[in-house]
């Protein structure tokens, strides 16, 4: 007996906007990733929280296998009705669960009438997948990644060097853009072990043409070791704190 995959079918935009069915409700905070090359913002990530601003643990403790595909489709709407109000510039990164995205063919329908109906352009859509969640079938990953390149979405994989399977992602298949895990970047001026990893996880993604984003930087010494290795994208609290409904600016002076 072989095992089938729930039949949940496609939501559409309107049907996202109203909550997807959900039995609570959520919104969005926004980091900016910002570009120290070219002196910009590169574009800013989409973190769960609940309406009154509480911490994004509020919110994925209720999911579970029921409710996991609405709240997946629901959170790439919400995030590009929020980016759209706001009026964001430049690359919009969303997190989702692959192991919720059954047929990314046409699961995607939603996504892609959103930013139809908001006039979001599609090119500005980046969609990240943690390390850290266990895939079960790399093969419907892979599907995944195949489908959202060919809508011409940026792919990521979030909290590199942290979950399960390493460096074998980037052998089955190549994102455009691999985020390190912060806990990689905690004190690596000062760490020989985490100097050595990070570097040679550099010069893989520089061979793979594959751009770096070193995430959760948090002083000037960690930032100065990683710019250093010729990495240009960068997120955390070093330039800036996530804004609840809101685009938090960056001072230019940390432009360097």
């Amino acid at each position: 007996m072989t095992n089938q995959m729930p039949d949940f079918k496609p939501l559409g935009c309107d049907k996202c906007l109203e909550g997807g069915g959900l039995d609570f409700s959520f919104s969005m905070a926004f980091q900016p990733i910002v570009d120290v090359e070219e002196k910009h913002i590169f574009g800013y990530e989409a973190l769960v929280r609940g309406v009154n601003n509480e911490p994004a643990y509020t919110i994925l403790e209720r999911l579970n296998d029921n409710n996991r595909y609405s709240f997946d489709q629901t959170i790439r709407v919400k995030a590009i009705q929020l980016a759209k109000q706001l009026d964001l510039q430049g690359m919009l990164s969303i997190n989702f669960f692959p192991n919720a995205v059954y047929r990314p063919e046409t699961c995607i329908r939603a996504t892609l009438e959103a930013a139809a109906v908001m006039n979001f352009p599609t090119e500005n859509l980046m969609f990240e997948v943690t390390e850290v969640e266990k895939v079960n079938d790399n093969n419907h990953l892979k599907n995944i990644f195949d489908e959202y390149k060919r809508h011409n979405f940026t792919t990521a994989i979030d909290d590199f060097g942290s979950g399960y399977a390493g460096l074998n992602l980037l052998a089955d298949w190549q994102p455009d853009i691999i985020k390190l895990d912060m806990a990689l970047i905690r004190n690596i001026s000062t760490d020989k072990v985490r100097q050595s990893i990070v570097r040679s996880i550099i010069m893989t993604c520089k061979d793979l043409e594959i751009r770096v984003i070193a995430e959760g930087v948090e002083t000037i010494e960690e930032f100065e070791f990683i710019r250093a290795q010729g990495v240009a994208l960068f997120q955390g609290y070093y330039f800036a704190k996530p804004a609840f409904e809101a685009l938090p600016e960056v001072d230019p002076a940390l432009y360097k």
